[in-house]
């Protein structure tokens, strides 16, 4: 009798706890003493709240039990008490206190039990529990949303109301206490939702999300929100996680296209799924009646069945009688296959999943809609940037699943954005409208689309990968994929701003080359991850590959930063391979910092982006089988699905010919199935013929192989691997060819301070202590040889120059010295160079791999030639014409001398291995022996070019050489000049020393090599001077004062001094009135205080005649040196002016006032100051058209040095 007891069930629960519970509830309030039916409260209402709250907290939540929820939820708390409570607070009554404080004890209660439930670690007690408290929670939601007598939500919201009208510095912790209830009410109602694995008890009309987002309409959720959102940050700090949690639970799900849809194309819309839904049903029922039982089919039927092999099977059925394609189809069913039994997986429904679609009403979608349309113009920025920064310090308010529903509600609003804007645009266009979009229409979600975000994303997609969470990655992929969309849409934006923000953004995205290989191994990687996983990693490579592809195409020199392996990670074990031959003494100097830091850069450099290449790492058997995977679902797909799998397997096929990788017998097979199966795609469907035209042409190329080769058939039952896939395609394997790099080159340790001799020494020491003695003699033999040819072309060459010497003095016709002039110009011929051979093998293979055999040689003299065979075993080395034989002749001495006495450190402790370390990168010189190349141009030999396909290190960066000065001191008319009076004073020497002998060719031949060696230095060293200019170099204040002063110093000497030979000559009183005015005309071009340019012309075109070249073109004017740097390669117009002309020049200057001289070539010169004390005599002057005029005349105001212009002290004093 006690089993059939109906009160059993309190031995689920402690019978003293639900006595306590059930006495609490019972003096808390109820109907029973009104007729009415009016809900009256208790004596002691409060306290019995409060009392209850304890209960809740002290056992439930201290035992982690479920006890005191489970006896409130059979007590009908909720419905019968709490709710009933809340309705007491009447909405347009007073402000009563004491109903207010009731009605905060009731949400205190109202919280905790319709939190939702969801445990790490069930227990008994959970499992003994859930179920029960799960059901009462969608009571729970129902009552709340349809209460007939008040508004609970609204009701909700007037408790935290007084707190939400203080400013934020002014609330306290219970204010904010109190608004975190009101907002995790909010939260508990939107999440709870009906369990599938549950009795549904009718309700689920009644909580169902269009319920849901009615009643936030209704009862003014959504507009709360909104002020929230909108003063996210500034009134309102730690409530962002818990609105992040209100609006996943209302988003996820939903269709976003759906919501913008109008009542028309709804309707069509559902008309079309009923039609699908009824398609579907209809080839169910007849799929069914196939193999269902006839009344005359009981007895069944066999019947044999001839295949194409010629064997006959067996196969019962009547609709085996229809045809031999059915009934081969029934032999195919009826074949098991004895899969490999694996542990059932249960269904996990979590309130956190999204990839489940949700449908809503009409007035539902239309509400959500302007919830998210005013969401997106005010709230957007302010709450997803407050939600970011908290998550890159991640603060503790942070639980782990909220970084998930940040990713996906970023996504969803995105491509609301979207949407929102594709309608738009297609309303203007139906209407004919010149509607201009809102230029900050992008700012709206500009928060999502900044380096901070792309960041954190990237980080947040790895942790997930690393993790294996796979919802998390699912949220990351998504929210990345809108991201790329929504920067898609930016850069096809009319407007140059979004177009040019789309254009940083793809940069900073596609730069990582990390996000490429993070892309393609999320589609790789794929295996068991669910349906959701599937759909976003394929959706995310189709959309990167599209967006990549397109934005190569713009920037054919896309650059991408590159990571590789550090070098350190790889020495041990080339050390351990290199022979004794191969080493290069780099032990102690691998572990310097320097070298460390080498390795740090050399992991991460930019290199050059191919996109081909990058496509083609897409395209693997992993990659096909995850498409594939999704493709069998193919009933099921949506149209973008399967035009998503098409392009792929298309461009797999086709553009990275990779066909090979579909020859496969169960993508046959889907693929049969997919056009001609019993469940095929209906012609009607919109992809019907894109597949059948990809599957005929890939059937067709599969066939042509098939023919080609048949043993290809074999392989139709495996995938493919790598290794196998270009013999399989082509029928032969791969042509690949390795190359052995050369050794590090070296260098002795500070060979700036040791000569060349001391250098030889070292390296000739190293070789024979490690026992290299054949090496050494081969190359002494080779600097003996050379040096026996380079001495005797030397002497030939001197001995031939002394005949043409002797030959043209014997003449003294003035053909004799013209043949002479002719042969001291002309250089001598270069000598031819001497080619190094090896005799040996082994002293080939040496000349390439031993890098101290390398370094001796370049010592000596010798260098690689550059040619295609540079950096090769079949590398030539030569002996350049540029080596004298004293240079061999040293070598050679060297060589021999230390062959017999090793070299000897000056401290014991060194050894000479020591003094032998690698060549840095960028120490390395080039290894060209030629200055210059054909254009002039400095050489920019081994020039970095990064491209996609090289694996191998950095090239070596070569020295850079500067070009000559290229600002000329001199015009192009006074280098003429001195030319020509060059040649006259060599002429008129000639003349005069006839009969001399003309210098040794010995001597002149030594000047030229010096000339040379001194421009070839010129160029190696650095002149920053003439490129970058420091300004820290020009602001010597200390020099500055200085040289002031000594200019006023000498401007006062020299003023006095030419006042007092004016004074004495009586200059000033023979001037007469012609002479002024000319005077202050050449004052005034002289100072530039003359109108306009034209005025400037007039003068000289009226003074030409009577005064020729009366100025000097070298004097400033307002056209300043950069129209003489245009001109100087155009030839003069008018010969140099003569003697007389430059008499007049120089009296008509000596007219004028002086206060400091200087020394003013004719044309282009530079203009230097002169002493004081120095006299006309004094001057050096190298030209007759040198003259020596004032300069305080030159420019009052101004003066000019090589080009540029100075302002003078005199002005700034008078200013």
């Amino acid at each position: 009798m006690e089993d059939e007891n109906p009160f059993s069930k309190s031995k689920t629960i402690d019978p003293e706890v639900r006595a306590y519970v059930y006495s609490l509830v019972n003096a808390l309030g109820g109907t029973g003493s009104d007729e009415t039916g009016r809900y009256v409260l208790g004596d002691d209402a409060l306290a019995v709240l409060r009392d209850l709250k304890r209960w809740l907290k002290l056992y439930d939540e201290k035992t982690n039990r479920l006890d005191v929820a489970r006896c409130m939820a059979e007590a009908n708390l909720v419905r019968g008490d709490l709710l009933p409570i809340l309705s007491l607070w009447k909405e347009n009554g007073k402000n009563e206190k004491s109903r207010s404080r009731l009605a905060l004890a009731a949400l205190e209660l109202l919280v905790p039990l319709t939190w939702p439930i969801e445990h790490e670690e069930m227990t008994l007690n959970h499992h003994r529990h859930t179920p029960y408290i799960l059901q009462a929670q969608v009571k729970y939601k129902a009552a709340v949303l349809h209460w007939d007598t008040t508004s609970v939500l609204r009701q909700a919201i007037r408790t935290a109301l007084p707190a939400l009208a203080m400013r934020r510095d002014e609330r306290t912790p219970r204010d904010e206490a109190i608004i975190k209830l009101m907002l995790y009410f909010i939260r508990n109602i939107a999440t709870i939702r009906q369990t599938p694995n549950l009795p549904s008890q009718g309700l689920d009309n009644e909580v169902s999300r269009s319920a849901t987002i009615e009643t936030f309409r209704a009862q003014d959720v959504f507009a709360l929100l909104l002020t929230m959102c909108s003063n996210m940050g500034e009134d309102y700090n730690l409530m962002d996680v818990v609105i992040l949690e209100i609006m996943f639970n209302l988003i996820k799900g939903v269709d976003v296209e759906k919501l913008w849809m109008n009542q028309v194309q709804r309707k069509k819309v559902a008309i079309d799924d009923l039609r699908e839904t009824l398609t579907a049903e209809k080839s169910m029922h007849t799929q069914a009646k196939k193999k269902e039982w006839s009344r005359h089919g009981r007895f069944g039927t066999m019947i044999w069945v001839k295949g194409n092999d010629k064997q006959m099977k067996a196969v019962s059925g009547q609709d085996n009688l229809k045809s031999d394609k059915t009934a081969m189809f029934n032999v195919d069913n009826n074949k098991k296959w004895n899969k490999p039994m694996r542990k059932r997986k249960d269904m996990e429904y979590s309130m956190h999943d999204f990839d489940q679609k949700e449908y809503l009403s009409t007035t539902a979608s239309e509400q959500l809609r302007n919830f998210v349309e005013e969401f997106l113009d005010s709230g957007f920025n302010p709450l997803f940037t407050h939600l970011r920064k908290a998550i890159e310090r991640e603060a503790e308010r942070l639980l782990p699943i909220n970084y998930r529903q940040f990713f996906y509600v970023v996504a969803w609003f995105l491509k609301a954005e979207r949407a929102r804007r594709e309608h738009k645009q297609k309303d203007a266009s139906a209407s004919k409208a010149q509607t201009e979009f809102d230029p900050e229409s992008y700012a709206l979600v500009a928060c999502v689309l900044n380096q901070e975000t792309f960041i954190t994303l990237n980080r947040y997609m790895q942790m997930s990968w690393d993790d294996k969470a796979w919802q998390d990655l699912n949220a990351s992929m998504r929210c990345f994929t809108e991201i790329l969309l929504m920067v898609q849409d930016m850069a096809q934006s009319p407007l140059e701003e979004d177009q040019e923000i789309a254009e940083n953004i793809q940069n900073r995205i596609f730069y990582e080359e990390t996000t490429h290989d993070r892309v393609r191994l999320l589609l790789n990687g794929y295996k068991d991850q669910g349906l959701g996983y599937l759909d976003a990693c394929t959706e995310l490579a189709h959309v990167f590959l599209r967006l990549l592809e397109r934005y190569s195409k713009e920037n054919v020199d896309l650059q991408i930063k590159s990571k590789r392996k550090a070098r350190h990670k790889r020495r041990e074990a080339q050390r351990q391979q290199r022979s004794p031959d191969e080493a290069t003494g780099e032990n102690e100097d691998e572990e310097s910092e320097h070298e460390d830091i080498m390795d740090v850069v050399q992991v991460t450099k930019e290199r050059k982006f191919d996109f081909k290449r990058f496509a083609a790492k897409f395209v693997t058997q992993s990659s096909i089988d995850t498409y594939i995977s999704q493709l069998t679902f193919y009933k099921d797909l949506s149209i973008e699905q399967l035009k998503r799998i098409h392009r792929f397997l298309y461009r797999a096929a086709f553009k990275q010919d990779q066909a090979i990788l579909l020859y496969r017998l169960d993508i046959i097979s889907l693929l049969y199935k997919l056009l001609q199966g019993p469940e095929a795609l209906p012609e009607t469907h919109a992809m019907f013929n894109e597949w059948q035209e990809l599957t005929k042409q890939l059937f067709r190329k599969m066939f042509k192989k098939v023919d080609q080769r048949p043993d290809l058939l074999v392989e139709v039952l495996f995938s493919k691997v790598p290794a196998t896939t270009y013999y399989l395609e082509h029928g032969h394997d791969k042509q690949t060819f390795t190359s052995t790099r050369p050794p590090a080159e070296l260098e002795v340790r500070n060979a700036s301070t040791r000569d060349r001799k001391e250098q030889i020494a070292i390296i000739v020491t190293v070789l024979l202590r490690d026992q290299k003695n054949a090496l050494v003699d081969w190359v002494n033999t080779i600097v003996c040889r050379a040096f026996d040819e380079r001495h005797a072309w030397e002497a030939e060459a001197e001995a031939r120059e002394a005949e043409t010497i002797a030959a043209a003095t014997a003449d003294g016709d003035l053909l004799a010295d013209k043949k002479l002039t002719t042969t001291t110009d002309m250089p001598p011929a270069a000598p031819s160079y001497i080619s190094v051979t090896a005799g040996r093998d082994e002293i080939k293979i040496a000349m390439f791999k031993n890098a101290r055999l390398k370094l001796l040689m370049k010592l000596v003299g010798m260098v690689e030639e550059i040619n295609d065979k540079s950096d090769t075993p079949d590398a030539t080395w030569i002996v350049p014409s540029t080596v004298s034989a004293s240079h061999l002749r040293d070598s050679k001495e060297a060589i021999t001398q230390y062959s017999i006495t090793h070299w000897q450190p000056e401290n014991e402790d060194d050894q000479p291995e020591d003094l032998l370390r690698r060549i840095r990168k960028d120490n390395r010189v080039t290894r060209s022996y030629e200055d210059v190349n054909e254009d002039g141009e400095a050489p920019r030999d081994n020039f970095i070019d990064d491209s996609e396909g090289d694996d191998g290190p950095l090239p070596e960066e070569s020295e850079f050489r500067f070009p000559d000065n290229p600002r000329r001191s001199k015009s192009v008319l006074d280098q003429l000049r001195e030319k020509r009076a060059a040649k006259s004073k060599k002429r008129k020497q000639r003349s005069d020393d006839e009969n001399d002998d003309s210098e040794d060719d010995a001597a002149r031949q030594e000047r030229r090599r010096r000339r040379q060696e001194a421009a070839l230095a010129r160029r190696q060293k650095f002149k920053s001077e003439a490129y970058i200019r420091d300004s820290d170099d020009e602001t010597d204040e200390e020099a500055d004062k200085l040289f002031f002063a000594k200019e006023e110093e000498l401007r006062k000497a020299q003023a006095a001094k030419v006042k007092g030979q004016m004074i004495s000559s009586g200059a000033a009183e023979e001037v007469d009135e012609a002479t002024l005015t000319k005077r202050r005309k050449i004052m005034a071009r002289l100072q530039g205080e003359d109108g306009s340019d034209e005025e400037d012309e007039n003068v000289e075109m009226d003074e030409a005649p009577e005064q020729g070249s009366a100025l000097p073109s070298s004097l400033p004017s307002r056209n300043t040196d950069v129209e003489s740097d245009q001109d100087e390669d155009t030839p003069p117009s008018s010969p140099p002016p003569t003697k007389s002309s430059t008499q007049a020049r120089r009296k008509a200057l000596q007219e004028l006032r002086q206060g400091k001289q200087v020394k003013v070539p004719a044309r282009g010169g530079k203009i230097g100051a002169v002493d004081e004390d120095a006299s006309d005599s004094d001057l050096d002057i190298e030209d007759e058209e040198d003259t020596i005029v004032p300069a305080s005349q030159l420019a009052t105001a101004r003066r000019s040095r090589g080009g540029f212009v100075v302002e003078d002290d005199e002005e700034e004093e008078e200013d």
